[in-house]
């Protein structure tokens, strides 16, 4: 049999030849290719044309769940790395690197032959908040008893090799929303004969922006796309705003929304103008579970700097499976040096030595819940 491929070697192939969520076909078929090179024994589900599951069975007994995301971004990289995208997309959030950890995890408990079931989601499409939600509604993890999964993010923001997590609330619940305002458009010297979404759209902002004081910072609204107006000359009479709301809890989205969408009635009837408001992408917020907090942070803290970070506005759509099962959820420090890019820059370029931190913070968490 061929032999498998190195975590490194795949990060490498993967971060070369990027894809966007729902378009990892490629993606997806070089980690079957790969994971199949370790043992034939291992199951492979494949419920969608992207995203795989990884079964291995060591006895009768419950499951733990690991999970990596594999989508990439629509980015131009600037990184100059030798194995730098070949493409317009890039890892640049890292899911490269979390492949590349879960399927070196991979390689580790099977040679070891460690006696605890486990399953290994390469999860497709979390750019887009739909990838979870998509394995978790396919009912492909109906057959198994699961007693907590696992994940993790690296992040430039901690210095190399720290751990950061917290009990409770870790990333956001997110919602993301398009906001139509249509109006009448006009030849722009005769506003009297129109009605300008431009003016509508301002008016909104405004508002808004006084609602978000009302609730004292327990919400986030930001706008990310503005598209009004056709022509220098016309009055616009249309407005779509692409946006996305963050919170603890989905549950103070749907009410601020509630609230979005009285004053955009409001605001319609007053202006005599139509507004549509429409959600897309939801995420609950991730949830670290107390009990796996407590309990690994007394395993981690021995072998990794461990640090208690704040939430962050982060979201993420693991938070579906923290909603389904008892999770740990970690940050994994990459940077070296004082420079920080961030997420989702085109710079950002974790070393490849942070898989290896990756896959033994993994087995440190498996060490607790062998049996």
């Amino acid at each position: 049999m061929k032999s498998f491929r190195n975590p490194t070697e795949l990060r490498h192939i993967l971060h070369k030849n990027p894809e966007p969520s729902l378009k990892e076909f490629n993606t997806t078929k070089l980690i079957v290719e790969s994971v199949k090179a370790i043992s034939k024994d291992l199951v492979i589900l494949t419920p969608f044309e992207t995203g795989l599951l990884v079964e291995y069975r060591a006895n009768s007994g419950s499951y733990l769940l690991f999970r990596a995301d594999i989508d990439a971004l629509p980015i131009t990289e600037q990184t100059f790395l030798p194995f730098s995208s070949e493409n317009s997309f890039m890892h640049a959030c890292g899911h490269d690197v979390h492949t590349s950890i879960l399927y070196g995890l991979l390689i580790e408990i099977w040679q070891k032959k460690i006696d605890r079931n486990m399953l290994f989601l390469f999860q497709p499409a979390e750019e887009a908040g739909m990838g979870a939600k998509m394995f978790l509604d396919s009912g492909i993890f109906s057959g198994y008893k699961i007693d907590y999964a696992f994940s993790l993010h690296i992040t430039d923001e901690f210095p190399y090799g720290v751990i950061a997590t917290r009990r409770g609330t870790l990333f956001s619940s997110s919602t993301e929303i398009d906001i139509d305002i249509i109006g009448k458009s006009s030849h722009i010297t005769s506003p009297n004969k129109g009605i300008s979404a431009l003016d509508v759209f301002l008016e909104f902002l405004l508002k808004v922006s006084e609602l978000n004081q009302i609730k004292n910072g327990e919400i986030f609204f930001g706008i990310g796309k503005v598209s009004i107006g056709q022509a220098r000359n016309v009055l616009p009479g249309n407005a779509n705003i692409e946006g996305t709301i963050r919170s603890s809890s989905l549950m103070n989205i749907e009410k601020f929304l509630d609230e979005l969408s009285f004053l955009s009635k409001e605001l319609s009837t007053e202006k005599d103008i139509k507004i549509e408001i429409n959600t897309r992408a939801v995420c609950p917020e991730v949830v670290v579970d107390n009990y796996l907090f407590d309990t690994l942070m007394q395993v981690l803290s021995v072998k990794f700097q461990f640090f208690i970070c704040d939430a962050k506005l982060t979201a993420e759509d693991f938070g579906f499976f923290s909603k389904e099962f008892p999770s740990f959820y970690f940050w994994l420090g990459c940077r070296e040096g004082e420079k920080i890019y961030g997420l989702h820059s085109p710079y950002f370029c974790p070393p490849d030595s942070i898989i290896e931190k990756g896959i033994y913070a993994l087995l440190e968490c498996i060490k607790i819940f062998r049996f």
